[in-house]
């Protein structure tokens, strides 16, 4: 008789992807327990309130990529799901003026014209070819990648079909492909349009996450891979989850427990217990052990095969990939409680342009320059800040009349050359604060309390290695086949009955959930087959 504390599988982990995991794993049969460190699950997809009355999303703060399936297959809605739409784009320019963007392909259009009439057109045929590729990559990035190292017919069949779908695309839609996987976003954007600040705004979600510069190769697929969002069947379209990210681990949170899913708070793994070649169990810090025939980790590569499993049951070859896997941490966040809505002096009296991001990268050469400082090995001087006035969009998170901003801030190295993050904490905030206050002037009389999150902090606190949001860069040589490391992409491991779920898996970083569910499709139906 199995004791009470064996499981037919536990997970490591209560981030979004572990509890996406454990939900479809018990949909599926199984008794499931989720062992989550901190006193709360949600990995980096947290709300906290850290000023009385302020809420704030301290890590992840927006919803696009989350898989639609996902929410159907877990009833997530009747868990209480709700994403409130972000139906704006504003980015202020350097000379007072701006571009604002919304829902009207109309007052788009007119927007648009105001800084080149010339890419109205280009927006139009951009969205048109971006399409395109969209629909071109989703299926790919919405399965596990084929096992191209594997004699397998099984998987053999797997390649044919991503070449068989490949050819379904016309020429220039593959070749645009093509140039999103390996190229920049300045040159992709070049061929379209002509004004520096339509271009910027597009390019900014080029370089989130990594540490590329809108001019370096590797920028267009980031680029491409924040275009494969959507919200309520569009693409493309940003939402904010009500209660913050938070919120929305909390709706996971009670589907998993509603599935039958044992989530046990307050339980750091210490490492995983292996008999003959083959996972058990696992060990936590204060000595309890838990058995199950599958562990499957939701922790980023290296913590999942250097902390809490010995590198000695690995193979060499495979150990030398995971050590050679790049994070390269490049982000941070500043979150500010105000006294009350900022002012941009060209839109006084307004507060249309709050429904959404607040995108400070006036120019291509603004964004590049604030790479520059880090490739030096320090941050940037002036920032580029992807904000948002969060209480705007959902008034619960603020008292009444207060507001509190979320600004994700790039470029901010895990490591600086020549200094630490001890003394330079408060300093890369008031460079933050500076140019919010070149756009909002007196933003800086508003601020209630500041937090400053380095990529040192998302490290100790959410457990990300080198502070990467992503659980490594998205860098081509360790995307789609090759991630984590070539021949284990399709979320095995060298050792029988371990797998692995995270972000460190395909489709990647940001909350898809993707790489939980096409986990434990691959470990439902490694079950299957063994049965």
């Amino acid at each position: 008789m199995a004791g009470a504390n064996s499981y037919d599988a536990i997970i490591v982990g209560g981030g979004h992807n572990g509890l996406v995991n454990a939900s479809y794993l018990a949909k599926g049969g199984l008794k499931v327990l989720v062992l989550e460190r901190r006193a709360f699950v949600g990995g980096a997809a947290i709300t906290e309130e850290l000023e009385p009355g302020f809420s704030f999303t301290t890590f992840s703060y927006a919803l696009s990529l989350l898989r639609p399936e996902i929410i159907q297959e877990l009833d997530l809605v009747e868990h209480g799901f709700l994403p409130l739409l972000m139906p704006t784009h504003f980015a202020p320019k350097d000379d007072g003026d701006y571009l604002l963007l919304t829902e009207d392909d109309q007052f788009n259009d007119q927007e648009i014209a105001r800084h080149s009439r010339r890419d109205v057109d280009a927006y139009h045929r951009w969205s048109h070819d971006s399409q395109r590729i969209i629909q071109l990559a989703k299926p790919l990035f919405d399965a596990a990648p084929p096992d191209v190292f594997s004699d397998d017919p099984a998987d053999a069949a797997d390649v044919a079909w991503l070449l068989e779908h490949l050819k379904t695309a016309d020429r220039k839609t593959l070749h645009d492909l093509v140039r999103f996987l390996t190229g920049s976003a300045a040159d992709l954007l070049d061929d379209y349009f002509e004004s520096d600040i339509i271009k910027a705004s597009i390019a900014s979600s080029g370089i989130i996450g990594n540490k590329v510069g809108p001019m370096s190769q590797g920028s267009g697929l980031v680029l491409l891979f924040h275009m494969m969002g959507e919200q309520d069947g569009k693409d493309g379209v940003w939402g904010f989850h009500k209660g913050g990210n938070g919120g929305f681990t909390q709706v996971l949170q009670r589907a998993a427990e509603a599935l039958g899913v044992t989530i046990r708070l307050d339980s750091h793994v210490d490492h995983l217990i292996t008999k003959d070649g083959r996972a058990t169990g696992v060990a936590l810090a204060d000595g309890t052990e838990f058995t199950a025939p599958v562990v499957v980790s939701a922790l980023d590569p290296r913590r999942t095969f250097t902390e809490i499993v010995d590198p000695a049951e690995l193979p060499s070859e495979f150990n030398e990939a995971i050590r050679r896997y790049r994070f390269q941490g490049t982000s941070a966040k500043v979150n500010f409680a105000l006294d009350d809505l900022p002012v941009y002096p060209a839109l006084k009296g307004r507060i249309d342009h709050y429904g959404g991001f607040i995108n400070i990268a006036p120019t291509m050469e603004y964004l590049e320059r604030a790479y520059d400082d880090a490739k030096y090995g320090w941050y940037s001087q002036r920032p580029y800040i992807d904000g948002s006035i969060q209480s705007v969009i959902d008034p619960d998170m603020a008292p009444p009349g207060k507001h509190v901003m979320s600004c994700f801030i790039q470029y901010a190295p895990y490591e600086l050359k020549g200094g630490d993050w001890g003394t330079e904490r408060e300093t890369f905030g008031d460079t933050v604060q500076a140019v919010l206050e070149t756009h909002f002037p007196g933003f800086g009389d508003l601020v209630v309390h500041r937090e400053v999150v380095t990529p040192v902090d998302i490290e100790r606190i959410a457990g990300l290695t080198e502070g990467n949001i992503f659980h490594g860069e998205f860098l081509a040589p360790q995307m789609y086949f090759m991630r984590p490391a070539p021949g284990y992409a399709r979320y095995n491991t060298p050792i029988d009955g371990y797998y692995q779920c995270g972000s460190g898996t395909h489709p990647g970083g940001c909350v898809t959930g993707g790489p939980g569910k096409l986990a434990a499709m691959r470990i439902l139906g490694d079950r299957a087959r063994q049965m």
